[in-house]
C-alpha cells in the first residue's frame, strides 16, 4: 500500500517570547487567527489528508474561530505538553490509530504562516523519495559571531555548510515515534532523527517562509500575506 501524508501543528505553546498574555497562534493575521494561515498552507497541498492540530488540554480559545473550511482535514488533538518534543510526540501517540508506521508527518510551526506552495511542494517531492525524510531549510547567508557573556565578539564562526532549519519537515510515523521517544531534549524533529543515526534531507526552502516569534514579527507577516 502506497504511504499516505498527514499534516501535525504542535500548537500548545505558552508564546512566553511573544510580549502578550494571548496565545500567539491566535494572533490576527489578515482578519484570521495566524494558526488557521498556518493551516491553510500546509493542507494546500491535495496529499495531505488531515492536519491534526495539538492543542494543551485546557485550550478554550481554539473553539472560537471558525475552522470549516477545512472540513473533515482538520482534527484537534488535546493533548499537548510542556515541550514542542512532548506535544509532537503526543499527537503522533495519538493520532496513530488513523495513521500507518510508513506514513509521512509532515510537522509545521503554527507560528509559520506564510509558507509558499512551490516550497512545500518540493519538500514532498524530494523527502519523498529519500529514504529518512527531511525538512525545509535555508543557508545561513550573515555572518556568524560567537559572543561571551558580555556580549562581545569571541570568534567570527564559518557559515559555509550552515542550514536554517523551517518546518514542515517531514518523516515516517514510525521513524519520529521511535526518535522523539528516545531523544528527550531534541529541539526539532530532525534533531530526534539525527540522534538515531540518520541523516535527514535538506530542502530548499524560502526565506518567506518566517517563524513569527515577536510581536514586531506579526508586521512582516502580514505584508507577506498580502
Amino acid at each position: 500500500m502506497a504511504a499516505r501524508y498527514f499534516g501535525l501543528v504542535p500548537a500548545a505553546g505558552s508564546s512566553s517570547r511573544f510580549g502578550t498574555d494571548a496565545l500567539k497562534q491566535y494572533s490576527l493575521l489578515a482578519g484570521k487567527p495566524m494558526l488557521h494561515h498556518a493551516l491553510e498552507r500546509l493542507l494546500a497541498a491535495p496529499e495531505v489528508e488531515i492536519a491534526f492540530v495539538v492543542l494543551v488540554p485546557g485550550d478554550t480559545d481554539f473553539r472560537k474561530h471558525d475552522w470549516s473550511a477545512f472540513g473533515e482535514r482538520l482534527a484537534p488533538l488535546y493533548c499537548g505538553g510542556a515541550t514542542r518534543r512532548e506535544s509532537v510526540l503526543n499527537g503522533i501517540v495519538a493520532c496513530a490509530s488513523l495513521v500507518d508506521t510508513n506514513d509521512w508527518m509532515l510537522v509545521h510551526d503554527a507560528a509559520r504562516p506564510c509558507l509558499g506552495r512551490s516550497e512545500l511542494r518540493r519538500l514532498i517531492d524530494e523527502a519523498g523519495r529519500d529514504e529518512v525524510g527531511g525538512i525545509l531549510a535555508v543557508p545561513v547567508a550573515d555572518t556568524l559571531k560567537r559572543a561571551d557573556d558580555e556580549r562581545r565578539i569571541l570568534a567570527t564562526e564559518p557559515r559555509e555548510g550552515l542550514w536554517r532549519a523551517q518546518t514542515p519537515q517531514m518523516f515516517r510515523h514510525g521513524m519520529l515515534l521511535r526518535a522523539l521517544r528516545e531523544s528527550v531534549h531534541a529541539t526539532d524533529e530532525a534533531a530526534a532523527v539525527e540522534v538515531l543515526g540518520y541523516k535527514p534531507r535538506l530542502v530548499e526552502g524560502s526565506p518567506r517562509n518566517l517563524k513569527v516569534t515577536f510581536q514586531g514579527d506579526l508586521e512582516i507577516a502580514e505584508r507577506l500575506l498580502k
